[in-house]
């Protein structure tokens, strides 16, 4: 699988013949230094964690354009169908979805959700963490935005994540030494990549303090460059 990171939580994933974007907040994202052409080239799905501008992002014209699949919880998916996307599969939390090759599982998130710059009146449904597993291919866990939780031990236990996507920012997710906290106590992964940090002021500005905190753990911390695929 090759994992390439595009700054703030927006990621890709390749791995036989999918393309998944999670969370692909490319038009505003100051981290952003790709195109949106190339960042979502070949997209097959779009996976979002919930309903936040920085997390759904271009999702809507990307979908438009390519015919890709959302796979999100159902409130949001309702309002994305109203904004005229058609391939739509909708989900809640703890569901499983097959998305033909690989699998979506929504997991908990403690974190707040809402579109109204978008045009949504409301919240549009629960945040979450998104797993995904796919045959002879590590199990990823975009943990979205979210503070620490003593359940991410059952979703450890249940899910076995091989690697993890961590939201180290701070102000609107946990900061860097709890994130590290979370990865040292719930999980036995292969890597544990950061995210959702250095995009914007009143976030920590880079992963220093989060590799830091891992350090003898055993944990192996990834930071990737941005638009640099790199090969779990």
């Amino acid at each position: 699988m090759k994992i390439t990171w595009f700054g703030h939580s927006a990621f890709r994933l390749d791995f036989a013949d999918k393309v998944v974007l999670i969370d692909p907040f490319f038009t505003g994202n100051p981290a952003f230094s790709s195109d949106v052409a190339t960042a979502s080239s070949g997209v097959t799905h779009i996976l979002l964690t919930h309903g936040h501008g920085d997390h759904v992002g271009d999702a809507v014209s990307i979908a438009r354009d390519s015919g890709a699949t959302i796979v999100t919880n159902a409130d949001l998916c309702g309002f994305l169908g109203s904004q005229g996307v058609e391939s739509l599969d909708s989900m809640n939390t703890g569901g499983t979805t097959d998305q033909g090759g690989f699998t979506v599982t929504l997991v908990r998130a403690d974190h707040s959700a809402s579109l109204t710059e978008m045009g949504a009146a409301g919240p549009v449904g629960n945040a979450n963490g998104v797993i995904v597993k796919a045959p002879g291919e590590p199990t990823v866990y975009h943990m979205g935005d979210t503070d620490i939780f003593g359940d991410m031990a059952l979703i450890a236990e249940i899910h076995r994540p091989d690697v993890v996507i961590v939201p180290i920012g701070d102000r609107y997710t946990m900061g860097p030494d709890v994130a590290a906290l979370a990865v040292r106590r719930y999980f036995q992964v292969k890597a544990a990549i950061p995210c959702h940090y250095g995009s914007f002021p009143g976030l920590e500005p880079n992963a220093d303090r989060f590799v830091a905190a891992l350090e003898g753990s055993g944990v192996q911390v990834v930071v990737p460059h941005k638009t640099v695929g790199l090969r779990i």
